[in-house]
């Protein structure tokens, strides 16, 4: 092999492959071929002598990394490709507590508890310290202990510190740091680790012991991290000691597609990369090779108002394509209705799989799929239920995790009595008092009911004996067989088959279609050249059913998308569009408290990380991008009027074909306006009444005329001084007594509708 192969990049692409001699960091805007500097440098690294153990290349998702393997094999070799530590932050740093746990009080055979299983263990505590379930809300408290592990907080530190105690308090739940604590010690004592944990049993590791941290930076004499911006801190903190020795790392991502801070999230890892490493070199890949120029220049002129970011200039050598079309609708319904029409418009060019449908919130795709159903348009939903979420599914998994771990209590709790084995929940509840009490593992007392005094009757102890015995010769398959045998035999003989062939109902049916989907699965795994030649590299049983338990288990939400053939319209949240590209792309729901949400208004942070999901939708088209928002929408159970998201008028208007019917489309002299923002405001306000929907006309800009007091003292033209909104003036009043709203313009394009009976405001 030599050079030749970098002719095949672009000059910027050819600049950040051919960098080695420190650290650097790669700024791939959309479209601008990341994946392939990415596999190309690593190609490039390999011909320069490297050997492939020795390249650790950290992804999100297990696609990207298949991908990665798949692009490099024909670089190189695919025997070489195999050998190369290849993987998501959690796989990877899932196979070092493997070979590393002792170290940190766990065996190799440790368990992963995914969000199903880090709840239901949640919902027991909460039960067990006999809190109010309504106040201490399971995903609530699911998601404050993984924002405190993703920032490496665990529960003595959470317990010290002030602000996040308070903070409980404040939200009437000052046990919180309780259930924490609880819930990390019976996770340790299952033998268990959830994701978060992943994250931070690898910094306690490489901490506590420098010999192995030492050990791992002498393995990767080279890091590359994929989609930098999406890392947290522990992730970061992570990367940061293995490259300490060497500092050959090079990190690739877009900072204008920061969007998962609700996940932990930190966009300052890659804004401030030049900060962690002084000597780092910078490169900017900026030509769109996806999206035509108008959809281009549109997202630059976007995302151009955020403050926060690593200045570049996106170009697009492509065709300069159509204006994106900005339409209005009076109703989401409508909208969903004309959304149809431009698509079977369009279908005469395109095929349905050409289409994607972006939404803010999961709740919007309810209209659409109403309207394709009427329409016949054909749709799926991105995001539906995994194929291993599945209750079947779930069923034999946790028999195999048993198996390999008889101390995972989730996993025991969910197939004790499954299939029937007349084992009920009040024997469960003595079993769980007693290994609490005891301070043992529920294993524990099963195997010797006797020795820690279990009190079942006889009946009661001799059907536990033979659970436990069953589970016990599963465990030694586990060690004697590969994968698909074990998987076959626990399968048959744990009787989970004979319950599944019971009787022939559709849902029995597709029940036992499924696990035999699972078993293929399972045979393809023991089968996969990349399974066998890993194998013989590492002298590890890699077709075991350890290896293809910790590959299941270790799946991300787009690694969970089965991938469909059908010729479909693709129906997903922005959010899950991050990383995929359609021909035509529609985003709905472009309005102010929508799209931006309304939890991020009060902060310019949040703001900001808002405009960069809407950059990453409009980003995601290829030739036609539309965008829509509707006048009302029907939300909380009732019609609401809405104004037009803040965001439209960040884009320059040369790139939007625009609604006429505002006075500023195409045809119209609509650029007299200083601020575009303000023809939004001349749309049609709609105003409610206690019995029907009114439409005031616009033309002559009605609004209600009467001037009738009511018992709380306003009425129409009423000014009043909220406590959040400011000062505004009352458009509208409905209702009755409690019920009674009132429509009030607080300028600035805040029309608000407020329930009078909750509203903190004063008439002035």
């Amino acid at each position: 092999m030599n050079n030749d192969f970098l002719q095949e990049l672009n000059n910027s692409q050819r600049e950040a492959v051919a960098y080695v001699n420190g650290p650097s960091l790669v700024v791939a805007g959309a479209g601008s071929g990341k994946t392939r500097v990415l596999t190309y440098k690593i190609a490039y690294l390999l011909q320069l002598g490297l050997p492939p153990y020795s390249i650790l290349a950290l992804t999100f998702t297990n696609k990207a990394a298949r991908e990665m393997k798949n692009r490099v094999g024909p670089l190189i070799d695919y025997s070489i490709a195999n050998r190369l530590w290849i993987g998501t932050f959690h796989s990877i740093f899932y196979r070092i507590l493997r070979a590393e746990a002792e170290h940190i009080g766990f065996t190799s055979n440790f368990t992963i508890y995914d969000s199903a299983d880090s709840r239901s263990l949640l919902k027991s505590i909460v039960k067990e310290m006999k809190l109010d379930d309504k106040v201490y809300k399971i995903s609530h408290i699911h998601a404050r202990i993984s924002y405190a592990k993703n920032n490496l907080i665990t529960p003595n530190l959470y317990i010290n510190n002030t602000e996040l105690v308070k903070n409980d308090g404040y939200n009437k739940m000052p046990l919180l740091k309780e259930v924490y604590k609880m819930y990390w010690n019976r996770c340790f004592a299952a033998g268990a680790m959830d994701f978060d944990d992943l994250l931070v049993y690898t910094n306690i590791l490489f901490r506590d012991h420098s010999q192995v941290l030492e050990k791992y930076q002498n393995i990767f004499k080279f890091i590359l991290v994929d989609e930098y911006q999406d890392t947290n801190f522990a992730q970061h903190l992570i990367i940061k000691k293995i490259a300490e020795k060497h500092q050959h790392i090079c990190v690739v991502g877009d900072d204008a597609q920061s969007i998962y801070s609700f996940r932990g999230a930190n966009i300052e890892n890659i804004l401030g990369f030049k900060e962690t490493y002084p000597q780092a070199k910078i490169f900017k890949l900026e030509q769109n090779y996806r999206s035509t120029q108008n959809i281009v220049d549109a997202a630059n002129s976007l995302i151009l108002k955020n403050k926060e970011q690593i200045r570049k200039t996106v170009f697009s050598e492509k065709e300069k394509g159509e204006k994106i079309t900005v339409f209005t609708t009076f109703s989401d319904r409508e909208e969903a209705n004309k959304t149809a029409d431009y698509i079977l418009s369009l279908k005469k060019k395109f095929d349905y799989n050409d289409f994607a449908i972006l939404y803010r919130t999961n709740a919007q795709s309810r209209v659409f799929e109403e309207a394709f159903r009427k329409s016949g348009i054909p749709y799926k939903i991105y995001g539906g239920l995994s194929f291993y979420q599945r209750k079947e599914i779930k069923d034999v998994l946790a028999y195999f995790r048993l198996a390999i771990n008889p101390y995972d209590e989730e996993a025991l709790k969910r197939i004790i009595n499954y299939p029937a084995r007349g084992i009920g929940n009040t024997t469960i509840a003595k079993i769980t008092e007693c290994a609490h009490t005891q301070n043992v593992s529920m294993w524990e007392v099963i195997v010797d009911s006797l020795k820690y005094n279990l009190q079942v009757n006889a009946g009661t102890a001799n059907k536990l004996k033979i659970f436990a015995d069953a589970i016990a010769y599963f465990s030694v398959q586990v060690l004697e067989k590969n994968a698909y045998e074990v998987a076959d035999e626990i399968i048959k003989k744990s009787g989970i088959w004979t319950d599944i062939n019971a009787d022939k109902t559709t849902e029995n049916l597709s029940r036992q279609e499924n696990i035999q989907e699972l078993l293929s699965a399972i045979h393809e795994f023991c089968a996969s050249p990349s399974a066998l030649s890993t194998r013989e590299e590492t002298e590890e049983k890699n077709i075991s059913l350890v290896a293809f338990l910790s590959e299941v288990s270790l799946l991300t939400d787009q690694d969970n998308q089965k991938e469909e053939d059908t010729n479909k319209v693709t129906l997903m949240t922005v959010h899950a569009s991050k990383g995929l590209e359609f021909k035509n792309v529609f985003i709905v729901g472009m309005e102010e408290e929508l799209f931006p949400s309304a939890r991020t208004l009060m902060s310019p942070k949040d703001l900001e990380e808002e405009r960069r999901l809407f950059y990453v939708a409009i980003t995601r088209a290829e030739q036609n991008c539309f965008i829509s928002y509707a006048k009302t929408r029907f939300r909380n159970g009732q019609s609401n009027f809405c104004n037009p998201s803040r965001f439209l008028k960040d884009i320059d208007e040369a790139f939007l074909d625009l609604p006429i019917e505002f006075g500023f489309g195409q045809n119209n002299n609509y650029r007299n306006n200083d601020d575009i923002f303000g023809a939004f405001e001349s749309s049609k306000p709609i105003f409610y009444s206690s019995k029907k929907l009114t439409r005031i006309d616009s033309l002559n800009n009605n609004i209600p005329t009467e001037k009738t007091l009511s018992t709380d003292g306003l009425s129409v033209g009423s000014k009043i001084q909220h406590e959040r909104f400011g000062i505004g003036e009352v458009l509208s009043l409905e209702g009755d007594a409690d019920s009674r709203k009132a429509w009030v313009d607080f300028g600035n394009n805040q029309k608000r509708q407020l329930l009078l009976k909750f509203a903190k405001y004063k008439i002035i």
